[in-house]
């Protein structure tokens, strides 16, 4: 089996790896924010890191392919009430993730997969996605494992999922880290029935998760995990990213719309060099 976990790795493996054609880093992007009285606050982080090593792996003999370390640092500012919650401002999660794009372009990989687990950082990858795609000239996709197949996820959980520290998450939980969830604080995580604190559709504003899930902050009813559903959702993100990474659609070049006279030429997509003659 092939090492596809970056920080196990040496510095000329990496090297090397880089260099193959198609060269592919996974970033896995989570949170240190509270999960209720029963989740410890890594975990977001943590299942978006197992998710990413397991896809890697299954495409690891027919992709060169790295797994970074998961950032754990990320926009969880709604969570401050609750305690034990580190977080950045957009403009400094926005900066850490460029910079990670511009040292990976320095290494020399061809693209870049974000795989999120954390809410609070969708909107935010959205847009880093597509700027820096094009500031970078390098394919960047960004995607939220727990966002899809919403079907597939809601045949699985006996109660509303995906919410915060919910049943889904806390099955993952104790399919990756069952030590790690105090199952003695269930009853506790549902304490509070929670308000609908929730813009209407088509409008955004803030809300803490005070106000949305008070006491507990907790939205959804842990009750009913377990590891073998964690394991099935596990393997649902698993097999969605192994699909992403390998539609060819998702990788093309990124068009460089801010290259001068890009304006002028072509509008079918690709790009011609302006001092050549259309």
């Amino acid at each position: 089996m092939f090492e596809i976990e970056w920080g196990r790795m040496t510095a000329p493996e990496l090297k090397s790896l880089a260099a193959r054609e198609n060269s592919l880093a996974i970033l896995p992007t989570g949170a240190l924010e509270q999960h209720g009285p029963h989740l410890p606050v890594i975990t977001d982080t943590v299942s978006a890191s197992a998710a990413a090593i397991g896809a890697a792996r299954k495409v690891s003999q027919e992709i060169p392919v790295a797994v970074l370390p998961g950032l754990w640092l990320g926009m969880s500012e709604h969570h401050f009430p609750f305690g034990g919650t580190i977080s950045v401002d957009h403009q400094t999660y926005h900066a850490i993730i460029s910079s990670v794009v511009r040292s990976l372009r320095a290494l020399g990989f061809s693209r870049l997969l974000i795989v999120n687990g954390h809410g609070g950082n969708i909107d935010a990858l959205s847009l880093a996605a597509r700027e820096l795609a094009v500031t970078f000239a390098m394919p960047i996709v960004a995607t939220t494992p727990w966002m899809l197949a919403r079907d597939e996820v809601t045949a699985i959980v006996e109660s509303k999922a995906p919410g915060h520290a919910c049943e889904g998450e806390t099955s993952v939980m104790m399919a990756i880290a069952g030590e790690l969830v105090r199952r003695d604080r269930f009853e506790a995580a549902i304490a509070q029935e929670a308000p609908a604190y929730n813009a209407p559709p088509g409008f955004s504003r803030f809300y803490s998760f005070s106000e949305r899930a008070p006491e507990t902050g907790t939205l959804g009813d842990p009750r009913r995990s377990t590891k073998e559903k964690g394991e099935a959702l596990l393997a649902i993100h698993e097999r969605l990213l192994v699909e992403a990474i390998r539609n060819e659609r998702l990788w093309s070049a990124p068009d460089q719309v801010w290259a001068p006279g890009r304006g002028r030429q072509t509008t079918v997509g690709a790009f011609v060099n302006p001092t050549e003659k259309v």
